[in-house]
């Protein structure tokens, strides 16, 4: 919910929360999202990992950032997601991050440092340097 209340306060929509991959797998394809958080370790004994490539099949525009509190368990190849968060969050570091990846994205490549709240992955800085 904090994490909601962050989306918000940045000026986007939450579009919708799944706590498992099972919640995820039932998300209306409609949905178009534009950025997924993403935890590693979800309800019900799903992954985050697994539901990142849910995420890449049916929405494959959508950016996907991973929240956790242990960065290290991320695959080396971010398992195709475009950045993560660690855990816990701050308010100004969640805000930076979001300045970041929307400069990475929109209007590449970001201006600011890369703040300490978010590492984004080789695939998506690589996409900075073209």
């Amino acid at each position: 919910m904090d994490l909601e209340m962050m989306v918000e306060d940045a000026g986007h929509s939450v579009v919708a929360e799944a706590t498992s991959l099972y919640d995820a797998e039932e998300l209306n394809d409609d949905l178009q999202p534009h950025l997924a958080f993403v935890d590693i370790q979800l309800a019900l004994d799903t992954s985050g990992l697994d539901v990142s490539q849910l995420i890449q099949k049916r929405w494959p525009r959508t950016i996907i950032v991973f929240v956790t509190a242990n960065p290290k368990i991320i695959p080396d190849d971010f398992a195709g997601a475009h950045g993560v968060m660690p855990k816990p969050l701050s308010r100004s570091g969640f805000l930076s991050a979001m300045k970041y990846i929307q400069e990475g994205v929109c209007d590449p490549p970001p201006t600011v440092q890369q703040p300490n709240s978010f590492t984004a992955s080789p695939a998506f800085a690589a996409t900075w340097d073209k």
